[in-house]
């Protein structure tokens, strides 16, 4: 092997496959080559080389020289990586452009039409589904937050607190500026006094410390017609195992999310911008 499962490793880790990386360190150990040598010491199939090293190329890892036959040269690796980082930000530059131009033209409306017409077919209760990992639990709280209109209610711990102002205080902040009630349920907890600070100025937050009742957890109830819940232990679980229950079934936000959050909130007591009890 010309170079050690390491180095293999962290290829495999910036996107290159197998092919790919072998036959770059290949050609990085000959400086340069053709196709058939690159596939005889690199043990990768001859016919699989071609595509394999144009691919290395576009990439910027790879020089090919127009001669018969066609030879390859090694870019040199700290240049190579930096090649390969600027083709990686142009190509997702290109990707947004081409998103934001499809929101702003009519193909947009009519799948929003076509979407709509969907939703018809659909009970609300269907629209209901779990979500594994820090990362989609953010994306779908993104999407609920943004299309509230008048209410946003929220019991959560105070990792998610720090959470919620770290990921979603700009969101807050417009919907507050947008006339919605955001009202949130924490436990007074010293980890969370910058975020308390922060959000009463977006929200009224009241604390849980102090109730007869434990509760533990994370759920929102979004205009009374939307619901999520948390289904991990949000302060012990890693980020990769978190998991969150959603529904907009309206029936479900109105007879199990709005009386707990009712309940909870009316036997919360208030909480300064400090972080401490009134």
């Amino acid at each position: 092997m010309l170079a050690s499962s390491e180095v293999m490793d962290a290829l495999k880790s910036i996107g290159l496959n197998l092919y790919e990386r072998k036959l770059w360190v290949a050609l990085l150990a000959k400086g340069v080559a053709t196709a058939g040598e690159l596939s005889a010491v690199a043990n990768v199939p001859r016919s699989r080389s071609y595509d394999v090293l144009q691919t290395l190329a576009d990439k910027g890892f790879v020089v090919i020289q127009t001669s018969k036959p066609l030879k390859y040269v090694a870019v040199e690796p700290k240049e190579a990586l930096e090649k390969s980082k600027e083709k990686l930000r142009e190509n997702y530059q290109r990707e947004v452009s081409r998103i934001e131009r499809l929101k702003d033209s009519e193909i947009m409306e009519e799948l929003k039409g076509v979407h709509q017409k969907g939703l018809q077919l659909v009970l609300p209760e269907d629209l209901t589904g779990s979500l594994k990992g820090r990362y989609s639990v953010l994306q779908q709280m993104d999407t609920m937050l943004r299309n509230a209109s008048s209410s946003v209610s929220i019991v959560t711990t105070p990792k998610g607190l720090n959470e919620l102002y770290e990921n979603q205080f700009n969101l807050l902040k417009k919907l507050k500026e947008r006339g919605v009630d955001i009202k949130i349920a924490t436990k007074r907890d010293e980890r969370c006094a910058e975020a308390i600070k922060a959000l009463s100025g977006v929200a009224e937050i009241r604390s849980i410390s102090d109730m007869k009742v434990p509760l533990h957890g994370n759920f929102y109830v979004i205009d009374g017609d939307q619901l999520s819940m948390g289904l991990s232990d949000p302060e012990n679980v890693h980020t990769s195992q978190q998991m969150m229950f959603w529904t907009k079934s309206k029936y479900a936000a109105e007879n199990l999310g709005k009386p707990l959050f009712d309940l909870v909130w009316h036997n919360a007591a208030g909480l300064k911008a400090a972080g401490k009890a009134k």
